[in-house]
């Protein structure tokens, strides 16, 4: 199993700035993609930014430029600074581990989420 702990939400201004923690502890595979994914009222979940086990970072088109992905290795932590926020960036914000393990295939685990709202 694999916890996550989420933090940095809440409500903040057009153009202004958060940013997102996120902690992993417990069975963290050496090959894993981590990152943070959102869902939006009546939208599916989509990918906003994440580390690939190749070594990548994938960003949501939406976000490139004005979001950044970074991470404490040692610590198990990604981070999602987010700047110059628009009011369609509101939404629940949630981290996201995928543990590759050999014979196992891909499993998913996922934060409790943190609201983050941008008002216009």
């Amino acid at each position: 199993q694999v916890q996550l702990v989420e933090s940095g939400g809440g409500l903040v201004q057009a153009e202004g700035s958060l940013r997102l923690s996120c902690a992993a502890s417990g069975s963290i595979s050496s090959f894993n993609d981590m990152g943070w994914y959102r869902q939006a009222p009546g939208k599916q979940r989509e990918l906003v930014a994440a580390f690939t086990h190749a070594g990548s970072i994938n960003y949501a088109d939406s976000v490139k430029v004005r979001f950044t992905l970074s991470r404490d290795s040692a610590k198990n932590t990604v981070f999602l600074q987010m700047n110059s926020l628009k009011p369609e960036d509101t939404a629940v914000y949630y981290c996201n581990i995928r543990n590759y393990v050999l014979g196992k295939g891909p499993v998913d685990y996922w934060g409790q989420g943190t609201q983050v709202t941008v008002s216009s």
